[in-house]
């Protein structure tokens, strides 16, 4: 009872104790997420550049936007970047931790070797897969040497899209096996058992048994994996450049942000508008994830 006053009286003379170890997280949210976002909303209403204040324009920067062509090349990458990326991202990295699941001889190696590409730097990996892609690159040098001929990976408007998603696929791969990894952790192995009792094979086991065990943990993953691929700059920008491939067609939304934001005559308030959209379309993507898991599961 002595030790429960003594708690109380501290806490009646530090009523403000949570608050002052709260502060520096709390400050840090507010100066680098909090305040960005509000003057992001603010700015999309308003004609601002990046010397000059700006005036309110209302919906005008939204409405610009259905007319300009770019802005339409940039969401049609980005949904197609969507569906190229998720997909991959949810079965391939689920698969990948079946294979590894196992305590064997050397299986640490493995482990290790597929979860490297994730602590490795964009930048580096995206040169590195530029390097090999490049038209006296790698492969294309050892497609000529078997006599298939130089392929425009990067200089193709589709294949250079398709080039990016396979480098997005590989760098993410390791990082969603880790989470699918704890999930298979919690998967009962008497349920695997009882099945091959009954005679389910591995193909049936992992139907009936696996994906019903880690359907929320696919939710998730294609949750995070729709928003990053939704948000896609490194990838393509490192690719493509910063004019967006040939005549700018493999731009993305948040690369159109980039280029019409910055510099010193940026339109801020135009990049803003573009931002929101970016903002809402993603918050969408999660929506959609995380109702149709919860159809699924009912």
């Amino acid at each position: 009872m002595a030790a429960v006053s003594r708690a109380r009286r501290v806490r009646r003379q530090l009523p403000l104790s949570p608050w002052l170890f709260a502060a520096p997280g709390l400050l840090i949210i507010g100066v680098f997420i909090l305040y960005p976002f509000v003057s992001t909303l603010v700015n999309a209403f308003t004609d601002k550049r990046t010397l000059i204040p700006g005036e309110f324009v209302g919906l005008a920067n939204f409405r610009e936007l259905l007319h300009d062509d770019m802005f339409w090349i940039g969401l049609r990458n980005s949904t197609l970047y969507v569906l190229g990326v998720v997909p991959a991202l949810v079965i391939l990295p689920l698969l990948l931790a079946l294979l590894v699941q196992k305590n064997i001889p050397g299986i640490t190696f493995f482990r290790s070797a597929f979860y490297t590409p994730v602590v490795a730097s964009i930048v580096v990996v995206g040169l590195i897969w530029v390097w090999l892609l490049d038209e006296r690159g790698l492969i294309n040098s050892l497609l000529e040497a078997v006599g298939v001929g130089r392929v425009g990976f990067l200089s193709d408007q589709w294949l250079l899209l398709l080039s990016a998603m396979a480098v997005t696929v590989w760098k993410g791969l390791g990082y969603y096996m880790i989470i699918y990894l704890a999930a298979l952790a919690n998967v009962p192995c008497e349920l695997h058992e009882a099945a091959a009792v009954d005679g389910a094979g591995a193909i049936r086991r992992f139907v009936t048994v696996t994906v019903p065990a880690v359907r929320s943990t696919m939710a998730l993953v294609g949750a995070l994996s729709s928003v990053a691929a939704f948000k896609v700059f490194s990838e393509v920008y490192l690719m493509a450049g910063p004019s967006g491939g040939p005549a700018g067609e493999d731009t993305t939304l948040v690369m159109l942000v980039q280029r019409t934001g910055t510099g010193l005559t940026g339109r801020v308030g135009y990049a803003s508008a573009i931002s929101v959209v970016v903002f809402v379309v993603t918050v969408a993507l999660m929506l959609l994830v995380l109702r149709a898991d919860r159809r699924g599961e009912a």
